[in-house]
């Protein structure tokens, strides 16, 4: 378990420091997408232990990477499996730390529940605690939990940001920093109005909060450019990070550029273009292009 010092660098790193937070933690049903993307077939596995020894040491070549440095990358976010695999002999999550002094996060999330009043919540996280307490003894400083909105429905809505936040306190009272996210579909035709309930219900969220309580807030890039301004300065609030929800990699870039403050927590943004057939150099060489775009993105 990390000692108090390692914790209160990590929340300053993530609260001030200049870069933005890469988002490995494809799980589950989108682990054969995510490979695939990266050029690994289905029939390259027979069974789920293959497939992860698969996507780690995808990760662990983008991870490894020179290009994945602390000067652009604040954080990481990893799936599960991946915390409780080794790089080079450590735990995923020392590695991030000790190697390369970027922040461990961890998805805790089961995935999403049927949709109802326009939106998805989250499914019940089955052992959630012996999760979290794993995550403490594997040095986690955070988690990442997602919902998606999928219509200005206020009840739903309202429904998210509760769940979140109710989950979210549990999180926090294990001495780890939750990245909520309830994401809106950037491709849902009320948008606009969804991001106005949303974060009037946020803001809800944040004033019942004891006054130590910290949070991190991951949203979709707003339609209305700095949107979500205030949310930054509350005292409850570590960082806003916005996921690319979709959208290709120069476009996140642009709009994220355009929303002072808002840094990136990307993913299919971030492993756009690579595939495991690139020699070392071609690998690095576009993470690292890519990584600096994201970085600029982030900083504008």
């Amino acid at each position: 378990m990390k000692n108090r010092e390692t914790y209160i660098a990590q929340l300053h790193r993530m609260h001030s420091g200049k870069g933005f937070i890469a988002a490995l933690d494809q799980s589950g049903g989108s682990t054969p997408k995510a490979l695939s993307q990266y050029g690994v077939e289905e029939s390259s596995f027979t069974n789920d232990e293959e497939m992860y020894t698969l996507v780690h040491e995808m990760r662990t070549r983008i991870i490894k990477s020179p290009a994945f440095d602390s000067e652009y990358i604040l954080g990481a976010i990893l799936f599960e499996n991946t915390m409780d695999r080794k790089i080079d002999g450590q735990w995923s999550a020392d590695y991030l730390w000790d190697n390369k002094k970027i922040v461990p996060f961890l998805k805790v999330d089961k995935g999403l529940a049927d949709l109802a009043n326009g939106v998805q919540l989250m499914k019940p996280i089955a052992n959630l605690d012996e999760l979290l307490t794993r995550a403490v003894e594997r040095n986690i400083f955070g988690t990442k939990m997602r919902s998606v909105i999928k219509e200005a429905n206020p009840t739903g809505i309202r429904e998210v940001v509760e769940q979140q936040f109710a989950v979210g306190l549990q999180i926090f009272a294990k001495g780890l920093i939750p990245i909520i996210e309830p994401e809106v579909d950037i491709y849902s035709a009320d948008k606009e109005k969804s991001e106005e309930i949303l974060k009037e219900e946020i803001i809800k969220q944040l004033a019942l909060l004891d006054k130590d309580v910290k949070v991190m807030l991951k949203l979709s890039i707003p339609t209305v450019n700095d949107f979500y301004s205030e949310l930054m300065t509350d005292g409850h609030v570590v960082r806003v990070v916005a996921l690319s929800g979709g959208y290709g990699q120069d476009e996140a870039n642009l709009k994220l550029s355009q929303n002072h403050g808002l840094i990136a927590s990307f993913s299919r943004a971030l492993s756009e273009g690579l595939t495991a057939g690139q020699s070392d150099d071609d690998f690095n060489t576009k993470i690292g292009t890519t990584i600096k775009e994201i970085y600029t993105a982030s900083i504008t």
